[in-house]
């Protein structure tokens, strides 16, 4: 792998992967995708797989050992995001929504929020639609966080 930003991707149930390709391929960077089970085997030598066990958040523990300063994850997972970003990883939810040091402790607070709504009957939970135009606002914020972890790792 290569001396400048990685990209990971929490691949369990990820509907980017194809885009993080794309753009990782572009850029020139590494890509591993970690999860459980049930990736494509890729003959590019610059996309890695990595499979753990079935345990509860070992995708997210192997990233967040994994990661470092610089790099770039691509994940759903609010608590791996709360992990990631003090380190210095630039981190982005799969609709292009960025976790960044001022938005992550609210992004913890809203999903601690929706999960005891959920638990004590008040929201039923349902998840919005991934849409194209989710996508489209991925590829930007993903192509944006590329360029800013390729910059800080080049020390520009």
């Amino acid at each position: 792998m290569s001396e400048g930003p990685t990209v990971y991707v929490d691949a369990d149930a990820c509907p980017v992967k194809d885009e993080v390709v794309r753009v990782a391929e572009r850029h020139g960077l590494p890509v591993v995708f970690v999860a459980n089970g049930g990736l494509r085997p890729s003959r590019d030598p610059m996309i890695r797989n990595v499979v753990v066990s079935g345990k509860f958040d070992a995708a997210d523990d192997w990233i967040a050992e994994n990661a470092k300063p610089n790099d770039v994850a691509v994940t759903a997972d609010v608590p791996l995001a709360a992990r990631l970003v003090p380190v210095g990883v630039h981190v982005l939810g799969p609709t292009g929504r960025p976790f960044t040091p001022d938005t992550i402790g609210m992004a913890v607070a809203m999903r601690n929020l929706g999960q005891h709504l959920r638990e004590t009957g008040e929201s039923k939970g349902y998840n919005a639609a991934f849409t194209p135009r989710d996508r489209s606002a991925f590829l930007g914020a993903l192509d944006q966080a590329v360029r800013r972890a390729k910059k800080a790792a080049s020390g520009l």
